[in-house]
């Protein structure tokens, strides 16, 4: 006889279900206040590093060769945490996001934050989702075996899973984008959630291009739910759909070139690790002092993830020439691959700046606003780095605000094309019998997604 499965509605209704979303609340407590303080010190020692250290020594402002010491002490002390300390400082994130990897334990989680720290806080291009997701995880499976040592392996699970939707859940301005993140990487729709999911994206946006084409020529409205009064944001046309294949088109080869970077250093760096990672560091401070003095911008621009300068740097675009933006790009990407092969972090918002530096190039060009060229740029190389295509519309239209909404069909039009091509690009993983595992495999079951 086949056995019947389980009934969702039943499992929902049951008193057991109930305890686990009281104990994901209170779980949910602790690991935000630990995430949103471990952003805080990044945030205090990024200012006192670059900003006020430079001023209390003497100097007028950061000097030009100021990046040096910061990063080459920031190779040295995640050198030692991958060496010498348990969990190797976390995974490395030119791998991206994870399915199927247990929560780090409690006795890895130091190497894991003082790796994450020091890449964090000294300038490197990665950005911090990796670590809080990690962070979430561990502390969440934690705080299951101090209150229940035999639990469960699945409420081990759920609640590590939990932990980590709490570490990132507005990191990414939105709680709701942070839920599909980690749902999405995680697999939990299955292998054939994608493919279903790409052409169905695409068709709803195209299904909206249509409405909104027809709406411009009848007049006879859209037919979709919507709120009355509000300011009117201008409607997408043709020569902006004929963008968004562009810089879907675009930014596969400059995405697959970054990572292409981070993979190819990362086994030579690996051999040498002591050596080569503090030397990563000096290339990343090179590439930014390159950039400052070629421009008379900040060296911030290239260094970090640009979590904290893509709203200054959007909001105050115009005053970049066209040839400081692509040096920019040239430099930043560049450092971006360097950080993948050597650092630990997370590779969203690095991905996100270049995407919107992306879109801030081409908007000097006919035909494509600012904001609808930042839009899809993000979505586009968002999508490229992460592979995680709603999650990348999302990101896209929600850091947007208002203006991302009006143009999410054409982020989503730009997004299908940069994974498809992406996706025909890549060339196929090895066979799962001839990888190497990254990390040695755990007794618990999935947490959700990991990235470090």
């Amino acid at each position: 006889m086949t056995a019947t499965p389980p009934d969702p509605l039943a499992l929902l209704r049951s008193k057991s279900y109930v305890a686990i979303l009281i104990l994901a609340a209170i779980v949910g407590v602790p690991v935000s206040a630990a995430a949103y303080f471990f952003l805080a010190l990044v945030d205090k020692l990024q200012g006192w590093i670059f900003t006020s250290l430079p001023n209390g020594l003497g100097f007028d402002g950061e000097p030009l060769w100021w990046p040096i010491p910061p990063l080459l002490l920031a190779g040295v002390l995640v050198a030692l945490s991958i060496r010498y300390l348990p969990g190797k400082g976390g995974n490395s994130p030119a791998d991206g996001f994870h399915a199927g990897e247990g929560p780090p334990s409690s006795v890895e989680l130091p190497g894991i934050l003082l790796a994450a720290l020091a890449t964090l806080s000294l300038g490197v291009v990665l950005g911090p989702e990796g670590p809080m997701i990690a962070l979430g995880a561990g502390l969440g499976a934690l705080a299951v075996r101090l209150v229940k040592r035999d639990a469960p392996a699945r409420v081990q699970s759920v609640l590590a899973a939990a932990g980590s939707f709490a570490a990132i859940s507005t990191l990414l301005g939105s709680p709701l984008t942070g839920a599909f993140l980690l749902m999405e990487a995680s697999g939990l729709g299955g292998p054939t959630l994608g493919l279903v999911l790409v052409p169905g994206l695409l068709a709803a946006g195209v299904g909206s291009l249509i409405f909104i084409g027809l709406d411009a020529w009848t007049g006879l409205g859209t037919f979709s739910l919507a709120i009355p009064g509000l300011p009117a944001v201008g409607a997408p046309t043709g020569a902006e759909f004929l963008w968004a294949l562009a810089i879907g088109a675009l930014a596969v080869p400059v995405g697959i070139g970054i990572r292409w970077l981070g993979l190819f250093l990362r086994p030579h760096v690996e051999r040498r690790l002591l050596l080569l990672t503090p030397m990563a560091g000096l290339a990343i401070a090179g590439l930014a002092i390159a950039y400052a003095s070629a421009t008379g911008k900040s060296s911030s621009d290239v260094l970090f993830s640009g979590q904290s300068d893509l709203g200054p740097f959007i909001a105050n675009s115009a005053s970049y020439s066209v040839g400081a933006v692509l040096m920019l790009i040239a430099c930043k990407g560049l450092a971006y691959g360097v950080s993948l092969s050597s650092f630990r972090g997370g590779p969203t918002f690095p991905a996100i700046f270049l995407g919107s530096a992306g879109g801030v190039a081409l908007s000097h060009l006919p035909g494509l606003p600012l904001v609808h060229g930042v839009a899809m740029g993000i979505g586009a190389m968002a999508v490229v780095m992460l592979r995680l295509p709603l999650t990348s519309v999302l990101l896209a239209t929600l850091l947007l605000a208002s203006d991302g909404l009006a143009v999410m069909p054409l982020v989503i039009v730009s997004v299908v094309v940069a994974h498809v091509l992406c996706a025909r690009l890549t060339p196929p993983p090895p066979p799962e019998e001839n990888r190497v595992p990254r990390r040695k495999p755990r007794t618990t079951q999935p947490a959700g997604a990991r990235a470090n």
